[in-house]
């Protein structure tokens, strides 16, 4: 076998309509669908007989192993050995090899003239996903709770969609967890980080929880100096089932739960906004649902000096969205332009970081 390596094939001339087709060589590190009847084993199977058939086709184009291993920075030998393992695996001669000539086979032609066409389709199908890769464009299917869907993502939709005219967002709200590929969805927004295995995970940004009331429901009262004053006052607590709402204050590592006195409770955070702005009382919200109302003096902070929740003190908005080698580009330009929305809002110092 070494003494044919750098043997040149017999008869080009006979070889025209294979040789003038110039392959380039592939990116292996793609995950390619075969449609192929000969290679029917394990991924990296069908990616070892791929190879072997673009070695194949290089030879035939260029006229010898040793070309072709030039291209693929290959030895001569590796070149032959796995043109010799793909003859094996189909279990026919495609190579004539003798001491200084190589010429194809009967059979040999016929793979090689089916081989280009197979590779030419595949890389067709490299370039189409490439520029999927690169041009923003498609469905994009996201799930959101339901505050952070009407406080922010539904009023940079129309911005967005002039920026990004190719892509189509289907944003569904809902209060319930999601399971993104069960569920078809590309892309979560939920406010603590998800469990489902095989999913990337950001936080976007912190948004901590802050008691609001109308400036004429406070002009009405009086404004409250520590948590027990709200006993006093008309409290618009989120409902989590039937039990009794506490409201848990931190100042100093001093902490203290406080039942809320309800003057009227819902379990939509969007129910309870409209109520704070007509002026029925103090509401505990996310930040991001009220920012632009406390910016435009609808609303106002109560208790600043205190941190205070209704469930747990890890508050923010997270992203889930599925692992891939790459994140798709559709997914990232949204996760940016959401960042650069609310930092818009919030101010420079709490911003998002999309993954890329």
């Amino acid at each position: 076998m070494r003494e044919c390596e750098n043997a040149e094939f017999h008869d080009r001339s006979s070889l025209e309509p294979l040789i003038s087709l110039k392959l380039a060589p592939f990116n292996f590190g793609h995950n390619w669908l075969i449609v192929s009847n000969t290679f029917s084993h394990s991924a990296k199977a069908n990616m070892d007989k791929l190879r072997a058939m673009e070695l194949l086709v290089a030879a035939a184009s260029n006229g010898s192993f040793s070309a072709a291993g030039r291209r693929f920075n290959l030895s001569p030998a590796s070149v032959s050995r796995q043109i010799t393992e793909l003859e094996t695996h189909i279990g026919v001669t495609l190579v004539h090899r003798s001491t200084r000539n190589l010429t194809l086979s009967e059979a040999g032609k016929t793979y090689v003239a089916r081989a280009e066409s197979i590779i030419a389709g595949i890389r067709s199908a490299e370039a189409d996903a490439a520029s999927l890769q690169d041009t923003p464009q498609g469905v994009l299917r996201v799930h959101s709770r339901t505050m952070f869907g009407v406080a922010v993502l539904a009023k940079l939709q129309t911005e967005f969609a002039r920026s990004y005219p190719e892509v189509i967002v289907e944003l569904h709200l809902s209060e319930r967890p999601i399971r993104l590929r069960e569920d078809g969805f590309d892309l979560d927004f939920c406010i603590a980080p998800p469990q489902e295995a095989g999913l990337m995970r950001r936080r976007l940004f912190a948004s901590e929880r802050v008691l609001i009331a109308a400036p004429d429901y406070l002009a009405r009262t009086s404004l409250p100096v520590i948590p027990s004053d709200l006993i006093q006052h008309a409290c618009l607590p989120y409902l989590l089932g039937h039990d009794v709402v506490y409201w848990r204050f931190v100042k100093e590592d001093q902490a203290e739960d406080l039942p809320v006195p309800t003057a009227f409770g819902s379990n939509n955070g969007q129910v309870l906004l409209e109520c704070a702005r007509q002026g029925h009382g103090i509401a505990l919200l996310d930040e991001y649902t009220v920012a632009q109302d406390i910016q435009e003096g609808r609303l106002v902070r109560v208790l600043q000096d205190y941190a205070v929740t209704n469930t747990t003190f890890e508050e923010g908005i997270y992203a889930a969205f599925l692992e891939t080698v790459q994140v798709p580009t559709k997914l990232r330009v949204y996760l940016d332009f959401v960042a650069r929305y609310w930092q818009g809002i919030s101010g420079p110092g709490n911003s998002v970081t999309a993954p890329h």
